[in-house]
């Protein structure tokens, strides 16, 4: 090993300017035994740079080479395995994980112990070694010795007091009286203490001198107690003397005192009268204004409001304890209530009159509306009762007793109003959805209240029969039970569309209105929610009304979102109804108008939504929604079932199916109605249910088919749907494209295969028995030695073949593909070419066994590749 470090330490490290230190010999962990070796290396100029390098023996040579190096301060862990046991293997952890395994325990620690010393020495960072004895890892100085150095040194320090300048300057005078000082210490200590004895005594005299002014002051301290016995005595004196006065000025205090305390209560007294007569006086003019004041006019609704105002607040005024026990108080409260029952019961009676003859005004405006497509505004009616809404507000707070009366003579009113509006409205609408009045009746529409007449089933007889020769094949199957969506034009249905739009979005903005004008005239919050206890109170037509326990106080908010809610389902309680009746009736007139109604009316639900999703017109579209779907769904499953019950001519050829065109149609159709749509999931749905009923029917009557071979049903049906698919780019139909084309390709080439079969048959079965002969083991130069398969015979079967033949088989096989094929898909020629390609290759498989199996014979067929184009071509277009 010392001969590989100095053979190291000469060749590789000393032109980098490098000293090895430690050297140990490795090979990486689970690996083929490839030695290595992993040095510790500084280098020799400043700063040091501590590393660790692996060289590698050269493959190519005895020398070793610089493989790869690590700097010391990356390193991170090292792991030796085992502090206890003897382990060859140890980790270190720099960017990753590198395992190794020396050659012995020895010096993979000396390597280990090195590498400890290089990082105390060079770096003082913080590498972990793990699993490594506690012998190999030393320090150069023990901490311990160190701490009690320095402990030693600061308690020396805490006892030393450095000289001030004073104690310094008598030390030099002391010392330079005395220069022996210096030279002889115990004369300079004896000289000090003489001096020390000689200032005792001078104190001791200074004391015994002190003793005569001692008792001088204790002379003085006697007299000055005499003087003040006697100021005492004068003092006693002066205090009897000013006795009387003092009983004199107590009495004079208890009288400021009686006198101060009749102020405060008169002033206590003024404060309490001020505020009541501050805030129990109702001005004269308020009093006139709640008695007579006109509420028809806008002036004197603002004066009935301010003195409502006013009266409240006297009313509520929060009186102080005792003041309840006043005539006075009592008899004002009294009269105070008189005057809010009285305003109250004037006001109410008023707001009745004011909703029955917004009833008689309205009601006059119908007969311009009845022939447009529009519904009344309201705004002007809100707008002058919105005048009303702080007095409403007043009302709801003083007395809610009558605040609900009118809220409900409100419902009562207005719904009778609103279902005039909505059903003529909804006539209207009928109406020109089916054309005229005469038309109407044949769908079942009469009266005015624009009803739907007949049950649910007769909906379903509704059909109509299909024209052109496809379709009068099988008009069993285009009746969907409905009319057909292909008999109607597309006039109809974007007029019928447009009529559809108009209506909901006439009666989005009416019921919008009406919830914002309750919300601001009966003062209900709809855009909060707090806990409430709601109870329900029956009206008179059966309706349910939210009402609070205490009818005295009001409602707490989630409550009054209830009550806005039931309000406006009473008022508009005719909607959803009609509604549903027109519905019903453009489902009639065309299943395929749900796929209208089910767009426009998810669209505007999302609307509605992201205003309000607990709102009435949220809730009722979202009702209606469902039964547009549930006539989506019905629809889709009408056609499926008109599928399965399919019935096919058996004399005549099958064609595209008739429910094949009808997907075509109706995707083209949903495709343009769904596109940016917000129920797209509900279309993907349908579209899987449709395609999936139209696979499984298309193989069921290409099964059942007598007159069409069952490969031509499903060539020509499967090409028609890819082709849909393709040109309509459904995304959720992609897979089913793909099988449609796969079953498209693979009937195809079933029927090429059967219609073609073996043109020529003689030779096909000859060189059968040429393949049987060499799958036997007979080599194939050597089959024409064979008795049945020499060239003789070949040539007498190839003589039977001759290209006026082949064409005449080939014109018969035109003629039969073309009875086959119909006209609509326009295969045949796809068809023939693939024929074609199929008899060439045939053709080719001859020659090739010819060419093997008997080379140098010179037999040929009497046709060529260019005979059968030729032929091909020309049958194709004298046909």
């Amino acid at each position: 090993m010392t001969a590989i470090k100095h053979a190291l330490q000469r060749d590789i490290f000393t032109p980098n300017d490098e000293r090895l230190l430690s050297i140990v010999n490795v090979c990486k962990a689970g690996k083929k035994k490839k030695n290595c070796f992993l040095c510790a290396t500084v280098t020799t100029e400043r700063p040091v740079q501590v590393k660790v390098v692996k060289v590698k023996k050269s493959d190519k040579g005895d020398f070793y080479k610089r493989q790869i190096a690590w700097a010391l301060r990356d390193l991170a862990v090292v792991d030796a395995k085992d502090a206890i046991k003897e382990n060859p293997e140890f980790d270190l952890h720099f960017e990753k994980i590198y395992k190794w395994v020396a050659s012995s325990t020895a010096e993979k620690n000396a390597f280990i112990s090195c590498i400890w010393k290089l990082n105390q020495r060079y770096l003082r960072k913080k590498i972990d070694f793990v699993n490594v004895s506690s012998q190999l890892l030393e320090e150069s100085v023990p901490s311990g010795e160190n701490q009690s150095v320095t402990g030693g040194d600061e308690e020396a320090v805490d006892e030393y007091q450095e000289l001030n300048a004073r104690e310094e300057q008598d030390i030099e005078i002391m010392m330079e009286g005395c220069e022996y000082a210096i030279s002889n210490a115990e004369a300079f200590a004896e000289r000090l203490s003489r001096e020390l004895q000689v200032l005792d005594g001078a104190n001791i005299q200074s004391i015994m001198a002190s003793e005569k002014q001692v008792n001088i002051l204790m002379k003085l301290l006697d007299e000055a107690l005499k003087e003040v016995d006697q100021i005492e005595l004068k003092l006693s004196s002066y205090e009897e003397m000013l006795q009387s006065v003092k009983e004199q000025m107590d009495q004079i205090s208890e009288s400021n005192h009686l006198i101060h305390l009749s102020n405060t209560n008169n002033v206590k007294l003024l404060s309490e009268i001020e505020f009541l007569v501050n805030h129990m006086d109702l001005a004269k003019g308020h009093i006139k204004a709640l008695q007579e004041g006109d509420l028809s006019s806008s002036r004197g609704i603002e004066a009935c409001t301010n003195a409502a105002d006013a009266l409240l607040q006297c009313m509520n005024v929060a009186l102080r304890p005792g003041h309840d026990m006043l005539l006075a108080v009592e008899q004002q409260q009294q009269r105070f209530s008189d005057l809010r029952e009285n305003f109250a019961r004037r006001l109410a009676s008023h707001l009745n009159n004011v909703f029955v003859q917004q009833g008689h005004d309205q009601s006059s405006t119908l007969a311009q509306h009845s022939i447009e497509l529009t519904l009344p505004n309201h705004h002007p009616f809100h707008r002058d009762l919105l005048r009303y809404a702080k007095l409403m507000e007043w009302l709801k707070s003083t007395d809610y007793r009558k605040y609900e009366g009118l809220t409900k003579n409100y419902m009562d009113y207005l719904s009778r109003l609103y279902e005039r509006e909505i059903k003529d409205f909804f006539e209207v609408a009928k109406i020109k959805m089916t054309g005229t009045t005469k038309e109407s009746k044949k769908f079942g529409l009469h009266g005015s209240s624009g009803k739907l007449t007949g049950s649910t089933s007769s909906l379903n007889k509704l059909s109509v029969q299909s024209s052109g020769n496809r379709r009068s094949q099988s008009s069993s199957l285009l009746d969907m039970g409905n009319m057909s969506a292909s008999d109607l034009d597309v006039a109809d249905r974007t007029k019928f569309d447009k009529i559809f739009e108009q209506v909901l979005s006439e009666l989005e903005p009416l019921c919008l209105a009406e919830q914002d004008f309750i919300s601001k005239f009966f003062k209900l919050q709809q855009h909060q929610s707090m806990p409430g206890t709601v109870t329900e109170a029956e009206d008179t037509d059966g309706g349910t009304l939210s009402r609070q326990h205490n009818a005295g106080t009001p409602l707490p908010v989630s409550s009054e979102k209830d009550m806005i809610r039931q309000m406006m389902i009473k008022i508009f309680r005719c909607i959803e109804p009609e509604l549903n009746n027109l519905i019903a009736l453009g489902d009639k007139i065309d299943s395929f108008n749900s796929l209208y109604m089910l767009v426009k009316m998810s669209h505007h639900v999302w609307t509605a939504q992201n205003v309000d999703p607990a709102s009435f017109l949220s809730t009722t579209l979202g009702n209606v929604l469902v039964t547009i779907k549930r006539n989506f769904d019905k629809c889709i499953s009408n056609q499926i079932r008109q599928m399965e019950e399919v019935k096919i001519s058996k004399k005549s050829k099958v064609g595209i199916l008739p429910f094949v065109a009808e997907f075509e149609e109706f995707a083209g159709l949903a495709e343009s109605i769904f596109k940016n749509a917000e129920r797209r999931g509900d279309l993907d749905k349908a579209y899987t249910k449709l395609i999936r009923g139209v696979f499984v029917n298309v193989e069921k009557v290409a099964n059942e088919s007598q007159k069409t071979p069952r490969d031509v049903v499903m060539m020509e049906n499967f090409h028609h749907i890819f082709a849909t698919l393709s040109r309509l780019k459904i995304s959720c139909l992609e897979a089913e494209k793909k099988e449609a084309k796969q079953k498209y390709t693979d009937h195809l080439q079933s029927y090429v295969i059967y219609s073609l079969g073996q043109p020529l048959e003689k030779l096909n079965h000859f060189f059968e028995g040429v393949e049987a002969r060499v799958a036997q083991g007979i080599r194939e130069e050597e089959v024409s030695y064979q008795l049945a398969f020499n060239k003789q015979e070949l040539r007498k079967v190839i003589k039977e073949y001759p290209g006026k033949e082949v064409k005449k088989g080939l014109d018969n096989l035109y003629k039969k593909v073309d009875k086959h094929l119909c006209e609509e898909e326009n295969l045949l020629q796809v068809v023939w070419h693939s024929m074609q390609d199929e008899f060439i290759r045939q053709y080719k498989h001859f020659e090739g066994l010819i060419a093997r199996c008997y080379p140098g014979s010179g037999v040929t067929m009497e046709f060529t590749i260019q005979d059968i184009l030729d032929y091909c071509s020309s049958i194709a277009q004298s046909h």
